[in-house]
């Protein structure tokens, strides 16, 4: 409970207090001697609606705003938003702040795990990440390791990663692994047909010709894949340079399309019979079909099964035990500043009490409306008409 407590509150950006934007500026809740307006709760409970599960599965959450979902993301909203408060105040007490060297020097911490420029910049697009967004939300992370720093928390010994290393050793042993690299044409013939319904000018199209018109373009996705396959055979040294142009895996694309090691059921059966088979330096004699389409995949190393040493884990090791101290230390904190606190619910609709209490409320006649269904007498069947 802890943890997601506190990634909760690690997720509010700062652009929560920029004051940019807002749709109003009535005050609704008093954190200390801060105001907490509508327009910031509006903007963050928009963003948490539209990046949600339900905004993807077609539901407006906002229709209905004594819905369950509405007021558990309604309460939610309103917790982070007092918690980025204190948390806010609690740091210019302490006089915390992070420069532009901090921030470079965070990107290229996230540049390095993730293997270059071009492939966070890919991430970050294909995420609908700006690049500033990007700066502001690593500038808050810094911010909040360096205000559990100040707690004296992150301080982890070689010994409590060891201890860690010899009470989890099934953590460190991995499978057999193989290491490849592919090309991707897609072929999907669901989001092909999707794409061709959705084409205004083929309204007036039949099943049967839309049917076509998605056969079409598998065949030429095909051909495409197996002209690549041709130039491969011929010059396997420009597999990375051809991945680079051609694979429609842009994730991939960019490394050439290394996929670095990996576990058989890391992949899709296909794609991972066909890689496993392989040898080391060849290329797949045909092409692989799979539900995202045609693969042309190049083994490059493999690794067999075994365990990783000590001095392998030791920095994934400190590193995770540091950010449990961390999370732990800002939980303690945001605990004491919150029992502290002076919070003031001016709008008693965003009071936390009365959110519960509407959802009871709900929950309830949804249960009675459940209960009186089931009293209900069944339909007498209709009789025969006598001749």
């Amino acid at each position: 409970m802890k943890a997601k407590k506190l990634l909760a509150t690690l997720a509010v950006s700062a652009l929560l207090f920029s004051g940019c934007g807002l749709k109003s500026g009535e005050t609704i809740i008093k954190v200390n001697d801060h105001k907490i307006s509508q327009g910031q709760f509006d903007q963050i409970f928009d963003k948490q609606v539209s990046n949600s599960m339900f905004a993807k599965m077609g539901l407006n959450v906002k229709e209905d705003k004594n819905s369950f979902l509405y007021l558990m993301i309604k309460g939610r909203v309103v917790n982070e938003l007092v918690i980025r408060t204190l948390i806010d105040e609690e740091i210019a007490k302490r006089k915390i702040e992070v420069t532009n060297d901090d921030v470079e020097q965070a990107v290229k911490e996230v540049i390095d795990k993730v293997g270059s420029k071009e492939q966070l910049d890919q991430i970050l697009k294909q995420n609908g990440v700006s690049a500033n967004d990007f700066r502001n939300d690593l500038k808050e992370e810094v911010k909040m390791k360096k205000l559990a720093e100040s707690l004296g928390a992150g301080k982890v010994t070689e010994a409590e990663a060891k201890s860690f290393y010899d009470k989890n050793l099934d953590k460190f042993k991995y499978p057999e692994k193989v290491r490849a690299s592919h090309i991707l044409i897609t072929a999907n013939p669901e989001e092909i047909k999707e794409i061709i319904v959705s084409d205004e000018a083929n309204k007036g199209l039949t099943d049967a010709q839309i049917q076509a018109k998605v056969n079409e373009k598998v065949n030429a996705q095909k051909a495409k894949a197996e002209q690549l396959l041709a130039q491969v055979k011929q010059n396997p040294t420009q597999f990375a340079k051809l991945a680079k142009e051609n694979s429609e895996d842009t994730t991939t694309a960019v490394k050439g399309g290394d996929l670095g090691f990996f576990a058989a059921q890391e992949m899709v059966p296909e794609f991972s019979k066909a890689a496993f088979s392989m040898k080391p330096n060849t290329i797949s004699p045909n092409l692989v079909k799979s539900q995202y389409g045609y693969h042309i995949i190049m083994v490059v190393d493999r690794m067999a099964a075994g365990q990783d040493s000590f001095e392998k884990a030791k920095p994934d090791i400190m590193a995770y035990l540091e950010n449990q101290q961390q999370l732990e230390a800002i939980d303690k904190l945001v605990e004491s500043l919150k029992k502290n606190a002076q919070i003031e619910y001016v709008n008693p609709e965003y009071n936390p009490d009365n959110i519960n209490k509407t959802i009871q409320d709900e929950m309830k006649k949804e249960a009675d409306k459940r209960e009186a269904a089931t009293k209900q007498p069944a339909a007498k069947p209709a009789e025969t008409p006598k001749k």
